[in-house]
């Protein structure tokens, strides 16, 4: 049976019901840490639950890192619809808003947002969005997009404002 063991050494059993194949935590007490996850003799650091990354320190590095690694892989697996000349540009910026966007803010309701995270969230999504709508040709010479265009593009409504 899988336990929780806390900073004040009181160890929570999850039950595991067969009925529901739900998991629950039985205590009678207030829990005020968790400083270790053990299945048996073995110890873990972090692991999955409901999609979502649980971690002793209770950081969400781990998870973001996760998640813009799965959006990339969502972008790349639907490259070629992004690439086609034959689906407008507001079609992939929907197609991104309704695909890769989700799949990055899954459980984002719990995110703590420090800058190093808002900074990654953004450099992700605006990497979608120049390979979405491309550079542009300014007397002959090519060039990307720069922040404050892309932002007029998709109207302010970025990946933060949407968390």
């Amino acid at each position: 049976m899988p336990t929780l063991h806390t900073s004040t050494n009181f160890i929570i059993n999850l039950f595991h019901s067969p009925r529901t194949n739900r998991k629950t935590i039985k205590s009678n007490r207030k829990i005020s840490l968790v400083t270790a996850f053990s299945v048996g003799e073995e110890t873990l650091k972090s692991f999955k639950y409901l999609g979502a990354i649980v971690n002793i320190d209770n950081t969400m590095e781990e998870e973001i890192k996760e998640r813009i690694a799965l959006g990339n892989k969502a972008y790349f697996a639907n490259k070629k619809m992004f690439q086609s000349k034959i689906i407008t540009k507001r079609a992939k910026l929907k197609l991104y808003h309704m695909i890769n966007r989700p799949i990055v803010t899954y459980a984002c309701e719990a995110w703590i947002l420090k800058d190093t995270i808002i900074n990654k969230l953004l450099v992700f999504e605006r990497k979608i969005l120049r390979k979405i709508f491309g550079p542009i040709n300014e007397k002959g010479i090519w060039r990307i997009k720069n922040y404050q265009e892309l932002d007029e593009i998709i109207k302010h409504k970025n990946i933060i404002n949407f968390i």
